[in-house]
């Protein structure tokens, strides 16, 4: 095997790899949203780190680097919207009295 050959293929090894890390990370965080008693406090525990020195990325790899990027994409969109309804959630919660909280005199018309 020539030396070319070999660097093309440690080159496309190398980017697989960085493919396969990102794809775990973006199914960590689609398994996290579909589980709705999973801590979303807990972050994952490897952060997706972009490799450095790759290069390119190449030709035949962009049609699954297209995808995971479109993935990546709609869990950002979910993510969203899901902290809009906690949003909204919580200031409708804030507004329910409990009668704790709030003291408010109470009248009572005993001339009846």
């Amino acid at each position: 095997m020539s030396t070319a050959t070999a660097n093309t293929l440690d080159w496309r090894a190398a980017w697989t790899s960085a493919l396969d890390d990102l794809e775990m990370d973006v199914f960590a965080v689609e398994s996290m949203l579909a589980d709705e008693r999973r801590l979303a406090e807990t972050p994952p525990a490897n952060q997706w780190r972009p490799p450095t020195e790759l290069g390119a990325l190449p030709l035949e790899l962009k049609p699954r680097a297209d995808e995971i990027l479109t993935r990546q994409l709609a869990a950002a969109e979910e993510i969203a919207r899901r902290l809009t309804a906690n949003r909204q959630q919580i200031a409708v919660t804030s507004r329910i009295e409990t009668g704790e909280a709030v003291k408010r005199p109470v009248y009572l018309d005993c001339a009846m």
